[in-house]
């Protein structure tokens, strides 16, 4: 379906990626991962001709329809926002056979189109009083939903999607990935969501360090993957510094003595050999935040309390009378339909919206802080990033802050760049580093996820499960909700339901999946994939005894044969496990014996090897599991 081979691209001196090669075929679904700035989104706009590469080359097989899904922007202009779904506008993506996005292929409207249309825009929550709005009246957020369906009825064979998750609220999002899973063709997704990763994907894509590497699975089995990929890399070159050491040890002994210096002469000659082929010793660990985290002052039990609190927009009535209150050392998440109140609640609880009747009160000793008010009102633009990280009560060194900035992607020079050049997604990564500093013992946050890498995800949770104060937080990130959350509280309609409990306690007291569950709309969700064809009218004829006994006889013969495929099948998937296992056995001893680095290329050679392996072992284990729980379910009376 797409090949590309030999693919770099540089900026002003810097290269993004070289000699960069994939290949999909019909039916994969492949996350493409990285740090921010890797280029990630270059690369996706280079394979739909809307960027030209330095080197390299692209090819579609003739005829696929591409459909792309941009992450910032689209166009939106006089058409209904039901016009838009149904592609009477120029669709983001394209026939790449005859230039992406110049020739549009709109879906054929019947009166079937038009009802699938709609209900995958009501999946995407927009209610039927939006279908006959002009598009270009909705929000960034919203067009990008609007496109999202457009995209969700055209079909296209390959389905490119950049961060798709950043504009959608989480009963939405989980909508999304229910349905992406029937998706019928092949998925390329960035994303930084790794429960969307891990629901969608069979390969994950790499881009790090200008490099692709491929690895099988989703997203948790790429981690364990490359965990035992780099593991092998850090053996091969400590041991080859090993023998580099023992030979230059006998170098500089024995080359001073006339006996020896022949033999001096060889090892040096090897040790130059040793160490064109030697490996770079990854850092297996990963960026991490090194410190333990400044600790708020304790507050009382009771730390906020909302009592009769009456909030509306005009004549619009979101909160009639709403009670709340959070006692300390809760981390609770705001959950419910998009429209529900959630981001009001939060805003009402940091004092940003006044009730127009109720009351509002901190308890003892509670000091709040507001994400979002938080970057408004504090960061000073005439600083450089490291000048107002450090700008804390707190004491804490200038190690320690570089250190949780480095966390949050200001690395290297980016610690001097002025405030006042920081993109949103920069201010936002270093409010949280202010915040973090100097936490107050009431945080509450609004989708502060978003513009953070997965590193970065896993630094902020980190930090969090550390944090001995009072969260209070809306997020879409389903891992880092599970992660972080011991409190639910489900929003909708005014009306507030406490679940005691994190992320598996609030589904299984709702007793529903997790998209019914945090939806709250249950079996109303509305399916956009085709029905299956209604059963005929008229009852099939009784079949005679006889056919009875036939049928139940082929049926048996059929289970017979089926158990013995599987049986077979399993037996041959254990002998193939066994022999990589033993396989990889032998490499790992290969690679800790000295006498293998006297071989030029050897160590390279039993790297690739060994990588190899670790992209297989996992394929065939998932393989074996799925022949095994069929045949167990084959062999239960």
């Amino acid at each position: 379906m797409l090949t590309f081979s030999g693919l770099s691209k540089a900026y002003g001196g810097r290269t993004l990626f070289a000699d960069a090669a994939l290949a999909l075929v019909a039916g994969d679904r492949v996350g493409l991962v990285g740090p921010n700035g890797a280029g990630k989104s270059t690369l996706v706009r280079i394979l739909l001709g809307q960027e030209t590469a330095d080197d390299g080359t692209v090819a579609f097989a003739r005829g696929t329809r591409v459909g792309f899904l941009p992450q910032e922007s689209a166009p939106a202009g006089d058409e209904t926002v039901l016009d838009l779904a149904l592609g009477h506008s120029h669709p983001p993506g394209g026939d790449p056979a005859s230039a992406p996005e110049s020739h549009p292929i709109p879906a054929p409207v019947d009166g079937e189109t038009v009802a699938r249309a709609k209900r995958i825009l009501a999946g995407l929550a927009f209610r039927e009083s939006d279908y006959d709005r002009p598009a270009r009246q909705l929000s960034g957020g919203w067009v990008m939903r609007a496109h999202l369906a457009r995209l969700l009825v055209w079909e296209p064979d390959l389905l490119m999607l950049d961060e798709p998750t950043n504009h959608l609220d989480l009963e939405v999002l989980l909508w999304v990935q229910d349905y992406l899973r029937s998706y019928p063709g092949a998925l390329l997704l960035i994303s930084h969501d790794r429960e969307f990763l891990n629901r969608l994907s069979t390969h994950i894509v790499e881009l790090r360090q200008g490099r692709l590497f491929k690895y099988t699975g989703n997203y948790e089995s790429y981690l364990s993957q490359r965990e035992a990929t780099e593991r092998a890399l850090a053996a091969t070159a400590k041991a080859q510094q090993r023998r580099i050491d023992q030979l230059q040890e006998f170098v500089d002994r024995f080359r001073a003595k006339n006996t020896k210096a022949t033999q001096a002469q060889s090892k040096m000659k090897l040790i130059e050999r040793l160490r064109e082929d030697q490996v770079d010793c990854p850092d297996i660990d990963g960026p991490t935040v090194g410190f333990r985290f400044p600790q708020p002052e304790r507050s009382g039990l009771r730390v906020i309390r909302l009592d009769g609190v009456r909030f509306a927009y005009g004549d619009l009535c979101v909160y009639p009378r709403l009670d709340f209150s959070a006692e300390r050392g809760q981390r609770i998440v705001l959950v419910g339909p998009n429209g529900a109140g959630k981001s009001t609640l939060l805003k009402l609880l940091a004092g940003v919206l006044q009730p127009q009747a109720g009351e509002h009160a901190l308890g003892h000793n509670v000091r709040a802080g507001y994400y979002a008010q938080y970057r408004l009102d504090t960061l000073n633009p005439d600083r450089s990033v490291l000048e107002e990280a450090l700008d804390t009560p707190q004491r804490v060194t200038e190690t320690a802050v570089r250190t949780v900035l480095g966390s949050f992607l200001f690395r290297g020079d980016d610690v001097f760049k002025p405030v006042s050049v920081l993109s949103g997604g920069e201010k936002s990564r270093l409010a949280l580093v202010k915040l973090l500093l100097d936490p107050p013992n009431l945080l509450l946050m609004d989708e502060p996820t978003t513009h953070l890498d997965m590193p970065s995800v896993d630094a902020l949770i980190a930090a969090l499960l550390q944090y001995a104060g009072t969260l209070i937080f809306i997020s879409h990130d389903v891992h880092f909700i599970r992660s972080i959350s011991n409190h639910v509280v489900h929003v909708r309609a005014g009306q507030l339901t406490h679940y005691p409990g994190g992320y598996e306690y609030y589904l299984d007291k709702t007793r529903q999946s997790a998209r019914d569950g945090l939806t709250g709309r249950g079996a109303a969700l509305p399916d956009a994939r085709p029905a299956s064809a209604s059963p005929s009218p008229t009852a099939p004829a009784e079949p005679s005894r006889k056919d009875q006994k036939r049928a139940a006889a082929e049926a048996r013969q059929a289970q017979a044969r089926e158990r013995r495929d599987l049986q077979r099948r399993v037996t041959d998937l254990e002998k193939a496990i066994a022999s990589l296992e033993s396989r990889e056995k032998e490499l790992v001893a290969e690679l800790e014996d000295p006498a293998t680095y006297q071989a030029p290329g050897r160590a390279v050679a039993i790297n690739r090897e060994l990588q190899d392996l670790h992209q297989d072992l996992p394929l065939r284990h998932a393989e074996w599991e799925q022949a095994a729980e069929a045949l167990q379910r084959l062999e239960t009376p």
